[in-house]
Protein backbone atom coordinates (compact mmCIF):
# COMPACT_ATOMS: atom_id res chain seq x y z
CA UNK A 1 0.00 0.00 0.00
CA UNK A 2 1.43 3.39 -0.91
CA UNK A 3 0.57 7.04 -1.05
CA UNK A 4 2.10 9.76 -3.21
CA UNK A 5 2.32 13.48 -2.59
CA UNK A 6 4.19 16.30 -4.29
CA UNK A 7 5.36 18.90 -1.81
CA UNK A 8 6.79 22.37 -2.28
CA UNK A 9 9.33 23.78 0.16
CA UNK A 10 11.09 27.12 0.24
CA UNK A 11 10.64 30.79 0.96
CA UNK A 12 8.74 32.68 -1.71
CA UNK A 13 10.81 35.52 -3.13
CA UNK A 14 9.09 37.99 -5.50
CA UNK A 15 11.52 37.39 -8.34
CA UNK A 16 9.97 36.76 -11.77
CA UNK A 17 10.59 33.22 -12.92
CA UNK A 18 12.40 32.19 -9.75
CA UNK A 19 12.61 28.43 -9.33
CA UNK A 20 11.21 26.71 -6.26
CA UNK A 21 11.91 23.22 -5.03
CA UNK A 22 9.44 20.35 -5.03
CA UNK A 23 9.69 16.98 -3.32
CA UNK A 24 7.97 13.92 -4.79
CA UNK A 25 7.24 11.66 -1.81
CA UNK A 26 6.36 7.95 -2.01
CA UNK A 27 5.32 6.32 1.27
CA UNK A 28 5.12 2.55 1.70
CA UNK A 29 4.00 0.53 4.69
CA UNK A 30 6.39 -2.23 5.70
CA UNK A 31 9.78 -2.82 4.05
CA UNK A 32 10.76 -1.22 0.78
CA UNK A 33 10.99 -3.31 -2.38
CA UNK A 34 11.75 -3.01 -6.08
CA UNK A 35 8.29 -1.66 -6.92
CA UNK A 36 8.59 1.03 -4.25
CA UNK A 37 11.87 2.29 -5.69
CA UNK A 38 10.49 2.29 -9.25
CA UNK A 39 7.34 4.19 -8.21
CA UNK A 40 9.43 6.82 -6.41
CA UNK A 41 11.53 7.44 -9.52
CA UNK A 42 8.45 7.41 -11.78
CA UNK A 43 6.69 10.05 -9.68
CA UNK A 44 9.82 12.20 -9.69
CA UNK A 45 10.14 11.89 -13.48
CA UNK A 46 6.46 12.67 -14.11
CA UNK A 47 6.50 15.80 -11.96
CA UNK A 48 9.80 17.18 -13.29
CA UNK A 49 8.46 16.87 -16.84
CA UNK A 50 5.13 18.41 -15.86
CA UNK A 51 6.71 21.32 -13.98
CA UNK A 52 10.18 21.90 -15.48
CA UNK A 53 10.36 25.39 -13.92
CA UNK A 54 10.96 23.78 -10.51
CA UNK A 55 13.80 21.80 -9.02
CA UNK A 56 12.66 18.31 -8.04
CA UNK A 57 13.82 15.77 -5.47
CA UNK A 58 12.51 12.22 -4.99
CA UNK A 59 11.81 11.06 -1.41
CA UNK A 60 11.41 7.39 -0.53
CA UNK A 61 9.80 6.58 2.85
CA UNK A 62 9.34 3.09 4.29
CA UNK A 63 9.14 1.39 7.66
CA UNK A 64 12.22 -0.67 6.83
CA UNK A 65 14.96 0.03 4.28
CA UNK A 66 17.31 -2.93 4.19
CA UNK A 67 20.99 -2.60 3.29
CA UNK A 68 20.32 -4.41 0.02
CA UNK A 69 17.83 -1.84 -1.24
CA UNK A 70 19.76 1.03 0.30
CA UNK A 71 22.69 0.08 -1.92
CA UNK A 72 20.39 -0.01 -4.94
CA UNK A 73 18.96 3.43 -4.13
CA UNK A 74 22.47 4.82 -3.61
CA UNK A 75 23.32 3.87 -7.19
CA UNK A 76 20.71 6.33 -8.44
CA UNK A 77 21.74 9.15 -6.13
CA UNK A 78 23.91 11.67 -7.92
CA UNK A 79 22.03 11.17 -11.18
CA UNK A 80 18.61 11.44 -9.56
CA UNK A 81 18.29 13.69 -6.48
CA UNK A 82 16.96 11.23 -3.92
CA UNK A 83 16.40 11.09 -0.15
CA UNK A 84 15.54 7.90 1.79
CA UNK A 85 13.72 8.05 5.15
CA UNK A 86 12.98 5.18 7.51
CA UNK A 87 9.76 5.64 9.48
CA UNK A 88 8.88 4.05 12.83
CA UNK A 89 5.61 4.23 14.75
CA UNK A 90 5.92 4.18 18.54
CA UNK A 91 3.21 4.12 21.16
CA UNK A 92 3.82 6.47 24.07
CA UNK A 93 1.12 5.96 26.66
CA UNK A 94 -2.16 6.40 24.82
CA UNK A 95 -0.58 8.29 21.95
CA UNK A 96 1.16 7.21 18.75
CA UNK A 97 4.17 9.07 17.45
CA UNK A 98 6.20 8.79 14.26
CA UNK A 99 9.98 8.92 14.13
CA UNK A 100 11.72 9.58 10.81
CA UNK A 101 15.39 8.66 10.35
CA UNK A 102 17.25 9.88 7.27
CA UNK A 103 19.24 6.88 6.06
CA UNK A 104 20.39 8.49 2.81
CA UNK A 105 20.63 12.18 1.94
CA UNK A 106 20.63 13.80 -1.44
CA UNK A 107 24.12 13.77 -2.91
CA UNK A 108 25.60 17.26 -2.76
CA UNK A 109 27.74 18.27 -5.72
CA UNK A 110 30.59 20.68 -5.33
CA UNK A 111 31.73 23.18 -7.95
CA UNK A 112 32.61 21.54 -11.23
CA UNK A 113 36.03 22.23 -12.68
CA UNK A 114 36.59 22.20 -16.42
CA UNK A 115 38.76 19.11 -16.34
CA UNK A 116 36.05 17.25 -14.36
CA UNK A 117 33.25 17.97 -16.83
CA UNK A 118 33.55 16.24 -20.20
CA UNK A 119 30.82 18.43 -21.68
CA UNK A 120 32.58 21.70 -20.83
CA UNK A 121 34.88 22.99 -23.55
CA UNK A 122 37.25 25.97 -23.23
CA UNK A 123 36.34 29.08 -25.19
CA UNK A 124 37.52 32.69 -25.16
CA UNK A 125 36.25 36.17 -24.37
CA UNK A 126 35.10 36.78 -27.94
CA UNK A 127 32.77 33.77 -27.70
CA UNK A 128 30.92 35.30 -24.75
CA UNK A 129 30.84 38.82 -26.20
CA UNK A 130 29.32 37.47 -29.41
CA UNK A 131 26.82 35.24 -27.60
CA UNK A 132 25.66 37.99 -25.24
CA UNK A 133 27.04 41.55 -24.93
CA UNK A 134 30.36 43.23 -24.17
CA UNK A 135 28.91 45.22 -21.22
CA UNK A 136 27.70 42.09 -19.41
CA UNK A 137 31.02 40.33 -20.03
CA UNK A 138 32.73 43.41 -18.55
CA UNK A 139 30.75 42.77 -15.36
CA UNK A 140 32.83 39.60 -15.03
CA UNK A 141 35.91 41.87 -14.97
CA UNK A 142 34.40 43.81 -12.05
CA UNK A 143 33.76 40.59 -10.15
CA UNK A 144 37.27 39.41 -10.94
CA UNK A 145 38.56 42.67 -9.47
CA UNK A 146 36.84 41.83 -6.18
CA UNK A 147 38.24 38.30 -6.27
CA UNK A 148 41.75 39.63 -6.92
CA UNK A 149 41.54 41.70 -3.73
CA UNK A 150 41.39 38.32 -2.00
CA UNK A 151 44.04 36.65 -4.17
CA UNK A 152 45.87 38.72 -6.85
CA UNK A 153 46.88 35.55 -8.72
CA UNK A 154 43.29 34.75 -9.74
CA UNK A 155 42.22 35.16 -13.36
CA UNK A 156 39.20 34.50 -15.56
CA UNK A 157 38.86 31.14 -17.29
CA UNK A 158 36.43 31.09 -20.23
CA UNK A 159 34.34 27.96 -20.79
CA UNK A 160 31.37 27.07 -22.95
CA UNK A 161 28.76 27.23 -20.19
CA UNK A 162 30.26 29.67 -17.70
CA UNK A 163 33.22 31.91 -16.96
CA UNK A 164 35.17 30.46 -14.07
CA UNK A 165 38.26 31.38 -12.10
CA UNK A 166 41.77 29.99 -12.30
CA UNK A 167 44.76 30.06 -9.98
CA UNK A 168 48.24 29.32 -11.29
CA UNK A 169 46.72 28.06 -14.53
CA UNK A 170 44.37 25.60 -12.81
CA UNK A 171 40.61 25.88 -12.38
CA UNK A 172 39.68 27.29 -8.95
CA UNK A 173 35.92 27.75 -9.05
CA UNK A 174 34.74 29.04 -5.69
CA UNK A 175 32.66 31.43 -7.81
CA UNK A 176 31.38 31.31 -11.39
CA UNK A 177 29.95 33.93 -13.76
CA UNK A 178 27.35 33.58 -16.52
CA UNK A 179 26.85 36.71 -18.65
CA UNK A 180 23.38 37.25 -20.09
CA UNK A 181 21.97 39.99 -22.34
CA UNK A 182 20.95 42.37 -19.55
CA UNK A 183 22.80 41.06 -16.47
CA UNK A 184 25.38 38.60 -15.24
CA UNK A 185 24.63 35.53 -13.16
CA UNK A 186 26.91 34.99 -10.17
CA UNK A 187 27.26 31.72 -8.26
CA UNK A 188 29.17 31.62 -4.96
CA UNK A 189 29.81 28.18 -3.48
CA UNK A 190 28.95 28.29 0.21
CA UNK A 191 26.86 26.11 2.54
CA UNK A 192 23.52 27.73 3.27
CA UNK A 193 23.35 29.50 6.64
CA UNK A 194 20.91 31.77 8.46
CA UNK A 195 23.63 34.40 8.92
CA UNK A 196 24.34 34.63 5.20
CA UNK A 197 20.62 34.60 4.38
CA UNK A 198 20.03 37.53 6.73
CA UNK A 199 22.83 39.58 5.19
CA UNK A 200 21.51 38.93 1.69
CA UNK A 201 17.94 39.82 2.74
CA UNK A 202 19.19 43.13 4.16
CA UNK A 203 20.99 44.01 0.93
CA UNK A 204 19.44 45.00 -2.38
CA UNK A 205 20.98 42.09 -4.27
CA UNK A 206 18.65 40.13 -6.52
CA UNK A 207 19.09 36.69 -4.97
CA UNK A 208 17.79 33.67 -6.87
CA UNK A 209 16.96 30.31 -5.32
CA UNK A 210 19.68 28.54 -3.34
CA UNK A 211 21.04 25.56 -5.27
CA UNK A 212 21.09 22.80 -2.66
CA UNK A 213 22.61 20.19 -4.95
CA UNK A 214 25.74 22.22 -5.61
CA UNK A 215 25.61 24.24 -2.38
CA UNK A 216 25.76 27.66 -4.00
CA UNK A 217 24.12 31.05 -3.66
CA UNK A 218 22.99 32.54 -6.96
CA UNK A 219 22.47 36.16 -7.93
CA UNK A 220 21.41 38.19 -10.96
CA UNK A 221 23.58 41.33 -11.07
CA UNK A 222 22.90 44.39 -13.17
CA UNK A 223 25.10 47.40 -13.95
CA UNK A 224 25.26 49.11 -10.55
CA UNK A 225 24.67 46.09 -8.30
CA UNK A 226 28.33 45.14 -8.01
CA UNK A 227 29.54 48.57 -6.88
CA UNK A 228 26.62 49.03 -4.48
CA UNK A 229 27.14 45.64 -2.83
CA UNK A 230 30.91 45.27 -3.16
CA UNK A 231 31.46 44.78 0.58
CA UNK A 232 29.00 41.90 0.88
CA UNK A 233 30.11 40.28 -2.38
CA UNK A 234 33.72 40.36 -1.22
CA UNK A 235 32.75 38.89 2.15
CA UNK A 236 30.89 36.01 0.48
CA UNK A 237 33.67 35.39 -2.05
CA UNK A 238 36.31 35.39 0.67
CA UNK A 239 34.38 32.83 2.70
CA UNK A 240 33.98 30.65 -0.41
CA UNK A 241 37.68 31.08 -1.28
CA UNK A 242 38.76 30.02 2.22
CA UNK A 243 36.39 27.07 2.16
CA UNK A 244 37.76 25.88 -1.18
CA UNK A 245 41.36 26.36 -0.03
CA UNK A 246 40.96 24.10 3.00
Amino acid sequence: MSRFAALTLGKAVPTPGQAKRRYEVEVQLGPTDEAHIIRTIEYWDIERKRYPQYEHCAVLIAEDITSRFLNVVALFNGTIPLIALQMQALKVGEHMTLIFTKVMDELSRGPVDEDEDAETAPTDRAYWEKKYTKPTVQLADELLGIAQEIDPSLDLRYNKYYIGLSKDGQAFNFAQFRPRKNHIGLSIYLPKSDDIDAKIDQSDLEALDYDTRRERYRFALHNDDIAKNKGLLKELMQAAYQSRSM
